[in-house]
C-alpha cells in the first residue's frame, strides 16, 4: 500500500520566501529518510518552498483566478512530503512517529488510490493514460 506522508511545519504560512531550515534540522531529517530508504519503504520525497513564493490558481465561476503567495487565511500549508510504501496504515504511522520533526510540526498521512480500487468505468476511462500503467 501506499501512503503519502505530508508534512505540515508549524508557522510556515508565514515564513519568508526564502525561509531555509538550520543545518541541524536537516541533517536530522536526511538521517530519517536514509533509514526509510534502508528499510526499502521510501518511494519518493520533496520538501517545497514557503507558500510566500508560490501561487494559488482557484475556478470560481469557471474562469482561473490567481492569486500570489502568502495566502490570507491560511493556517496550515503543506512544507514537503514522502511516498512510502508500506504493508499497512499501521506501519506508516509507526514511519511518521519516528520523524524528527519540531514540537510545532504536524505529519499527516493519507493512503494513495490504487486504480485497482475503483470501478471498472472508472478504469476504463483512465485506460490510456500510460503514467497509470504499471
Amino acid at each position: 500500500m501506499r501512503f503519502m506522508m505530508l508534512m505540515i511545519p508549524g508557522g510556515y504560512a508565514s515564513a519568508a520566501p526564502d525561509a531555509m531550515p538550520s543545518a541541524e534540522a536537516v541533517a536530522a531529517m536526511m538521517k530519517y529518510n536514509e533509514e526509510l530508504k534502508k528499510a526499502g519503504v521510501l518511494l519518493a520525497l520533496e520538501g517545497l518552498h514557503p507558500p510566500s513564493s508560490g501561487a494559488r490558481v482557484s475556478f470560481q465561476g469557471g474562469k482561473p483566478t490567481v492569486v500570489d503567495g502568502p495566502f490570507a487565511d491560511v493556517k496550515e500549508v503543506l512544507g514537503g512530503y514522502w511516498m512510502l510504501d508500506v504493508r499497512s496504515r499501521e506501519e506508516a504511522i509507526e514511519w511518521a512517529r519516528r520523524c524528527p520533526a519540531s514540537e510545532n510540526d504536524v505529519l499527516e498521512i493519507r493512503r494513495v488510490h490504487e486504480m485497482s480500487e475503483f470501478p471498472e468505468d472508472v478504469q476504463k476511462a483512465a485506460e490510456s493514460f500510460s503514467e497509470l500503467k504499471g
